[in-house]
């Protein structure tokens, strides 16, 4: 019985070129051999959803294999048998539309210098989750992060290559680090060059592998590094520190992104620069209007005046009293909501004088509550 190739990736025989790809991509991330190094089982099933996806995104290739699944079907044939082993050309299976494919689901991790995984391009962003207190990001820090990330393997110095120098001329392209890739296209035979698939265009291949890191030329480490963190940070804020992500060998390195969580405070809020606070008065303080001491972020304390009459409810703004951006120069302000609050427990002489106050005050000096009561209310 022949290979089914539809099974094997998952899809239906009516799949589009994006359904396809999108399968090809999630079963190359789970069965890729550069994350289960040593794994045969991983490999042959990588190797065989490399030759379902190659005959599939070929328009030629997969009439031919449905036509061939057909006749094996009415009982005539070997179906789709060796669909695989014809390739994309001397570059390996389905040529560089093939290698696009996973370099890009891969970001360009390569396997080890020279080695027969390398690719060109980026190395692979790190995505980390970092967590402030409401003052470190008011203010500014700087923190010590610890990076777990691909690093150029010390032993072979990143080359994959015991003691970094045993290497021998690639047999695939005889040195030149480049082969001649055909393709049938609409107008037809095209016939280009490409990195040689065998030694990732460098020519060489290793002749006996680094024992450190299996010839990878990388590996996985913790780097603690240190990050700052200007003053104005904001909740859910992304950083991005270039050069910081993974660093594998022969490629570009990644970025390290970073997303902030900002930790509550007990009393401030925050909205943009500025800070906002809820800020408690006595009834006495808000009928006669007094002094306030409103704390600041810092731990000292700012005075203003609230005028007599104050509702509860009512904003003050403290101009710059806020957080400061220093890059661009500006300073919020402090928003000061006032909260009257109210005396419990009375005595009996302090009811007594709080009930001769409440008789002699006149409706009209009631703003709210002669406007409630007005006719047709």
């Amino acid at each position: 019985m022949a290979k089914n190739y539809y099974e094997i990736l998952g899809v239906t025989k009516t799949a589009s070129d994006d359904e396809l790809k999108s399968a090809f991509r999630k079963l190359a991330r789970q069965y890729h051999p550069d994350l289960h190094p040593g794994d045969e089982v991983a490999a042959n099933k990588f190797k065989e959803i490399n030759e379902a996806y190659e005959t599939l995104s070929d328009p030629q290739k997969r009439s031919e294999y449905d036509t061939a699944q057909a006749a094996e079907a009415a009982g005539g044939g070997a179906g789709g048998a060796g669909f695989g082993a014809r390739g994309g050309g001397a570059g390996g299976p389905g040529g560089s539309f093939f290698d696009d494919i996973i370099n890009d689901m891969f970001n360009g991790h390569p396997g080890g210098a020279g080695g027969p995984g390398a690719r060109p391009g980026g190395a692979g962003d790190i995505n980390l989750n970092v967590t402030l207190n409401f003052e470190e990001a008011a203010y500014g820090t700087q923190k010590e992060i610890s990076v777990n990330r691909f690093e150029p393997c010390a032993a072979c110095r990143g080359t994959g290559a015991k003691n970094g120098t045993q290497f021998v001329k690639c047999a695939s392209c005889g040195g030149t680090g480049k082969v001649r890739y055909a393709q049938e296209t609409p107008f037809g035979r095209v016939v280009s060059m490409k990195p040689c698939s065998g030694c990732g265009g460098t020519g060489r291949n290793i002749k006996e592998p680094c024992p450190s890191c299996a010839g990878r030329g990388s590996m996985r480490k913790n780097s603690n590094l240190r990050i700052t963190f200007p003053p104005g940070v904001e909740p859910n804020q992304i950083m991005t520190i270039p050069g910081e992500g993974e660093r594998r060998t022969g490629a570009k390195p990644g970025n390290l992104i970073l997303t902030i969580t900002v930790l509550p405070h007990k009393m401030f809020r925050r909205k943009g620069l500025d800070l906002l606070v809820d800020v408690p008065v006595t009834f006495t303080q808000a009928l006669l209007g007094d002094k306030v001491l409103v704390p600041t972020l810092r731990g000292s304390k700012v005075s203003f005046t609230i005028p007599e009459g104050t509702q509860s409810g009512v904003t003050f703004k403290l101009k710059e009293q806020g957080i400061e951006n220093p890059k661009k120069g500006i300073k919020g302000d402090m928003l000061v909501t006032i909260d009257i609050e109210l005396p419990r427990n009375l005595t009996k002489e302090q009811r007594k004088s709080i009930k001769e106050l409440h008789e002699s005050l006149k409706s009209e000096q009631y703003d709210k509550a002669r406007d409630y009561m007005k006719p047709g209310k």
